[in-house]
């Protein structure tokens, strides 16, 4: 039997803010322990991985080498604009895709919805 993403841990400087981020995006809550030190976001619905975020000494300072892709649940201009709204940035748009950051700049796609 293969192994299963069980979560997914991003180092970053105020784990709460950057869950919060990611919790709002997704759909979730916020582990009610969490700290700026070291917060939890269980996965919205069945199969996705749940999040980890822990605060590191040092800033980033590369590009991600992995990064999340999102679908949009309608289209991608609304959820690029919902995105927006909740703190992230946009860094690049492509025809099929937005290239986005979230509050500490970690790289993220969103992809077209289904009413695109």
């Amino acid at each position: 039997m293969p192994a299963v993403i069980k979560s997914v841990t991003f180092d970053c400087a105020d784990a709460l803010a950057v869950a919060d981020f990611w919790a709002a995006a997704l759909g979730s809550d916020v582990d009610e322990d969490a700290t700026s030190e070291l917060a939890y976001v269980e996965a919205a619905g069945w199969g996705g991985p749940n999040m980890w975020f822990a605060r590191v000494p040092e800033p980033k300072a590369a590009k991600n080498r992995m990064h999340l892709d999102l679908r949009a649940p309608d289209t991608m201009v609304k959820e690029v604009r919902r995105l927006i709204a909740l703190g992230a940035t946009v860094v690049e748009e492509h025809e099929g895709h937005t290239v986005m950051n979230d509050p500490e700049g970690n790289v993220f796609c969103v992809e077209l919805g289904p009413a695109d």
